[in-house]
């Protein structure tokens, strides 16, 4: 089975509990759609404790780029290899966790739908976090490189997968009801958002799952989730 579910930031309880209560073996998905947090730290030492624990829980685990958390790319413990159809950055130690790379596509399941991965977004407390000496991550939105990968491979496919796998949704689906309080909208970055949108007017796809905004919630064939867990 694959199951989704949203942020964790480095909380593994959701997933801990989870994998105990339904007894997921290794043949099982967990999807996270972003800031997982098993690389917020940058370095082995720092990030290892979760990952040892959510390693051997049983289930397969695979990540889409978050925000709030470095790149596998930009870390010399990870490397590429071929996951499912699709490259996926992986670490010796930690088999059973994945990270996608961006406009991968995947053959997730027997059923043979594919899914295209498109992490990243902005940090709205991107200025309080620099303020006080949180760690923010310049490379946290999608380049102009990875743009360009991700359309080629949506070229590729003629513009059409089953599923989408993003950390943020298109501009159009913001869900304006989770903007926090206190934060100026008008300094908010959504070029990421913004070309999402693009995407989406010119993808056939079934179905669009995301996370970020901290809401489960599902409109259209758009799926927002942060606590909960939908089955694909």
């Amino acid at each position: 089975m694959i199951y989704l579910t949203g942020d964790t930031h480095g909380r593994d309880k959701k997933i801990l509990g989870f994998i105990e209560l339904f007894g997921l073996t290794a043949d099982d998905i967990i999807v996270i759609l972003g800031d997982a947090g098993f690389n917020y730290y940058g370095n082995e030492r720092g990030d290892k404790r979760i990952k040892r624990r959510l390693n051997g829980a049983g289930a397969t685990i695979f990540c889409i780029h978050g925000n709030h958390e470095r790149r596998p790319k930009s870390l010399p413990y990870y490397h590429e290899e071929i996951w499912r159809g699709g490259i996926v950055y992986a670490e010796e130690a930690f088999p059973n966790l994945l990270f996608a790379k961006d406009g991968e596509i995947y053959d997730l399941d027997l059923a043979g739908r594919k899914a295209v991965a498109i992490g990243g977004a902005y940090s709205v407390d991107k200025y309080y976090r620099l303020q006080r000496g949180i760690d923010w991550f310049a490379d946290e939105q999608p380049s102009p490189e990875i743009k360009e990968c991700v359309e080629a491979a949506l070229e590729n496919a003629n513009w059409e997968v089953d599923i989408v796998l993003s950390h943020t949704c298109p501009a159009k689906y913001i869900p304006t009801e989770a903007f926090l309080r206190g934060i100026d909208q008008s300094t908010v970055d959504r070029g990421t958002e913004d070309w999402l949108d693009s995407i989406e007017d010119r993808l056939s796809y079934n179905h669009w799952f995301c996370g970020h905004w901290h809401i489960d919630k599902r409109i259209d064939k758009m799926s927002f989730l942060m606590d909960g867990f939908e089955i694909l």
